[in-house]
């Protein structure tokens, strides 16, 4: 696999700043990379830092595993586990923007998440935008371009991702993680073609285990004591999805961390590194306050694709045969959408034949406002009763507008 072969379902972007990183390239000063939740934003930011300070391709490796480690002397990378990036944490970083590079071509900062950037924190970065040094190059990570101040976007080269297939990224899972093609497949088309997800639901069973539970435990919700037990239900599994997930993750970024810093797994931190170690543990920390609420997200998120199934079923949308074509395969132009939830085929026609699609557009509209209120920090407890308690209604035909 190349340096670029990670990155699925976007040559366009793929080519542009390949192009922009080359010899030859002479890349703009400050970049935006936009695409929806899964694209690959970050994992593409930081391939482009390391291919820009990497003096040679052959360097790039290398290079890319300090900068995945945060380790690399010439990168930079402003993140946040909290609802907003703070106005302090963008002036500290702002200053950095004005050290040489030591090592490498450029000096690069990633801003990821710059869509929780306040209007006051924007216009300290927007200041560093503005007058950039020479050899300084900022990448910026958001969800869609209107996310941004507009003085920001107007100063920044624009790359917009795509959602990509679910044939390519079961493809990725086996090639480079040596997934089983069946079970790519199922990984891909069930986390939707969000990379991260689909690698996490091919590669732990439980985790596999846990979507399965919450898609189960909502098509079985009938009553509005079966919606209060399911919610209870469904707030357990998202901590304990949380839980396994962040403790995954903590465990691969200290050992990347370690590694990059020239230090062996367990040992003494000499004093020197122990700021960098800190800073780390912060960020984990909290990471670690925000699981919980991400859990739930998560298994809204997976409710909204099995409503939308039943939806498409209630309006005969869907393809006759239940599934996403296989990678090999790819669906014709013009095909048919195909069941997200294909195991769960008999459940959604069985939906499908007792709501109108009145109904189900409801329970979808129903199932995004969780989403919206949760963002609005609702207790998760009580967003998931109020859904299910809505479900119910309409599952016995009185759903209120």
């Amino acid at each position: 696999m190349d340096f670029w072969s990670e990155i699925v379902g976007q040559p366009a972007a793929v080519e542009a700043l390949a192009r922009a990183a080359g010899p030859e390239g002479g890349p703009a000063h400050a970049w935006l990379i936009t695409g929806p939740p899964g694209s690959g934003r970050s994992n593409l930011a930081y391939r482009f830092a390391a291919a820009l300070i990497a003096r040679t391709e052959a360097d790039r490796e290398r290079v890319f595993a300090q900068v995945r480690g945060k380790t690399h002397p010439d990168f930079a990378v402003l993140t946040t586990q909290g609802a907003i990036i703070n106005i302090s944490s963008a002036r500290e970083i702002v200053t950095t923007a004005h050290y040489a590079p030591s090592e490498g071509r450029y000096r690069v900062i990633v801003i990821e998440d710059a869509d929780r950037m306040t209007e006051h924190t924007s216009n300290v970065l927007l200041k560093a935008i503005e007058e950039p040094p020479e050899r300084t190059i900022w990448v910026l990570c958001a969800p869609s371009e209107a996310d941004l101040l507009p003085t920001i976007r107007s100063r920044t080269r624009s790359v917009r991702l795509v959602t990509p297939s679910v044939t390519d990224v079961a493809r990725l899972l086996a090639e480079r993680d040596g997934v089983e093609p069946a079970l790519a497949e199922r990984a891909a088309r069930l986390a939707q073609s969000h990379i991260g997800m689909a690698r996490w639901l091919a590669s732990d069973p439980e985790a596999m285990s846990r979507r399965e539970r919450s898609i189960t435990g909502a098509l079985t919700a009938h009553t509005l004591g079966d919606a209060m037990a399911v919610a209870a239900s469904l707030v357990a599994i998202a901590q304990a999805d949380a839980d396994a997930l962040t403790e995954q993750l903590d465990a691969s970024e200290r050992e990347d961390a370690m590694r990059n810093l020239g230090l062996a797994p367990g040992a003494a931190i000499p004093p020197k590194l122990r700021s960098q170690i800190k800073a780390l543990e912060e960020d984990q920390e909290r990471r670690r306050k925000r699981s919980l609420r991400d859990g739930i997200d998560r298994i809204l998120t997976d409710l909204l694709s099995l409503y939308r199934d039943v939806l498409l079923t209630t309006l005969g949308a869907v393809g006759t045969e239940p599934g996403a074509p296989a990678p090999e395969a790819p669906a014709p132009a013009g095909a048919l959408p195909q069941l997200v939830n294909a195991e769960s085929g008999a459940a959604i026609r069985d939906l499908a034949e007792r709501w109108s699609p009145e109904q189900a557009l409801a329970v979808v509209s129903a199932t995004e406002q969780a989403r919206e209120r949760l963002a609005r920090a609702i207790t998760p407890g009580l967003v998931l009763e109020a859904l299910f308690a809505r479900i119910v209604m309409a599952d016995n035909r009185v759903l209120s507008s």
